[in-house]
């Protein structure tokens, strides 16, 4: 078992991330199965609808992301400063808290889902299957909330082979309740929904469980209340958050953009290129926060020697894997979409174009996305929600809207490479700025 104090080469920190960056890959395996028996089992009207809400609900599970994160790179450095007793007390509050928020946010989510779904542009049948989906969503809400929070600390744990076998297990449900509600008991969208809440509760109790039962560095127990470690882990993690829910958001904007421009097809080949395009993602995902705790724990060690050379092995372990997943994408761009549309070949046509042209950004995004998990890691959350903030909202929102007016339609699929080159410019001012913390 590789520990978190070791001297890291590229063969060790591979393996330390590996089950992190399966984990993703498999929670991307899995959301993309979802799609794949609504699309071909239900209708693509219900495919177009889950589009539509899904990044609602997300955007309400990013609490989770902001949690695990933040609270996880916290109390690694806690653990690297020899202060077991606080890292377990900070532990304790950021989980007990991270449920009670799931709990706020689900109440929330539940009563304004109706005008929430009308402001995102549903109109009746699928205006009503899209309030159907999220309302049952908001019910395993906050276990989605302690999942995301966990992944985090599984790694902070050192057991992120096991945080993979949690993330299997949930995964497995949600693919064996798909085939059961949709396929055999043909439920529908509300099968859709009960496959994935209950997936999600299964992927919150049963790391909950092991913390209670079996944790060997991080335990549960009596503290009081603190605000400053819980400000601290939120605007540590708050990055992360802002990545996601701006992704969520984007998501939003993109989708009104597109019916505008193209209809009702577009959003449904936008809806294929986000279930294909996190398979690819994944891996930059689960590399950069499988990492945040190997770098976090010798920042608290004052080890800026070891950062400074994971940082340079991550940069080119990225970089090797973004040309690789690019050409992957650029090939593989008709068999995914067939999968999903194989039956029309307008949309069929319309998906593969925008398939290609989206896979661009494959070839730079890790860069982004790596710097802000990496100032996370060294506790600077105002940095790396900047960089966050920039690449997954500022750059694309300006480039949705901008890139239609140059290249027409074909701009829409360009906006995530054109926004990723604008946040690079920012990532590397700030890693010239901040070089001191890790040179």
């Amino acid at each position: 078992m590789i520990k978190l104090n070791e001297n890291f080469n590229s063969k060790k920190l591979i393996r330390f991330t590996l089950p992190t960056i399966l984990m993703t890959i498999f929670t991307s395996i899995y959301g993309l199965v979802d799609g794949l028996f609504v699309s071909n089992i239900i209708s693509s009207d219900a495919f177009a609808s889950i589009n539509i809400i899904m990044p609602f609900t997300m955007i309400l599970g990013t609490v989770g992301l902001m949690f695990g994160t933040g609270g996880g790179a916290l109390v690694s450095k806690t653990l690297g400063e020899e202060d077991s007793n606080k890292a377990n007390k900070y532990f304790t509050m950021i989980i007990k808290y991270a449920f009670i928020v799931g709990v706020f946010l689900a109440l929330i989510g539940f009563v304004f889902m109706n005008p929430v779904a009308i402001l995102l542009g549903a109109k009746g049948n699928i205006l009503k299957m899209c309030v159907t989906y999220g309302k049952l969503l908001m019910i395993s809400l906050p276990f989605l909330i302690l999942q995301n929070s966990f992944q985090s600390f599984m790694i902070v744990e050192e057991k992120p082979k096991l945080g993979l076998l949690f993330s299997i297990i949930s995964g497995v449900s949600n693919m064996v309740l798909d085939f059961v509600m949709i396929f055999i008991l043909k439920l529908g969208i509300p099968g859709a929904a009960i496959a994935t809440l209950l997936s999600q509760i299964i992927g919150g109790i049963i790391p909950l469980l092991y913390f209670y039962k079996k944790s060997k560095i991080l335990k549960f127990v009596k503290t009081k209340i603190e605000l400053k470690p819980l400000i601290k882990s939120c605007t540590n993690g708050v990055s992360e958050m802002i990545s996601n829910m701006s992704y969520s958001v984007v998501n939003l904007l993109f989708n009104l953009q597109v019916i505008r421009l193209i209809g009702i097809n577009g959003v449904v080949a936008y809806g294929i290129i986000n279930y294909v395009s996190f398979l690819f993602i994944s891996i930059y995902l689960g590399f950069s926060t499988g990492s945040i705790p190997i770098i976090a724990y010798h920042y608290g060690a004052n080890n800026k020697k070891e950062i400074n050379k994971i940082l340079r092995l991550s940069t080119r372990i990225l970089l090797i894997s973004s040309i690789v997943i690019t050409l992957l994408a650029e090939v593989l761009s008709k068999p995914f979409v067939d999968f999903f549309v194989s039956n029309d070949i307008e949309l069929f046509n319309l998906s593969v174009l925008a398939f290609r042209l989206f896979s661009i950004s494959y070839i730079i995004d890790w860069f982004n996305l790596y710097a802000s998990s990496f100032f996370t890691a060294l506790n600077d959350g105002k940095t790396s929600g900047i960089i966050s903030l920039f690449r997954a909202f500022i750059g694309q929102v300006i480039m949705i809207f901008l890139l239609p007016y140059i290249f027409g339609t074909n701009g829409l699929w360009l906006a995530a490479t054109f926004g990723e080159l604008i946040t690079i410019v920012i990532s590397v001012y700030y890693y010239r700025k901040y070089r001191s913390k890790y040179y």
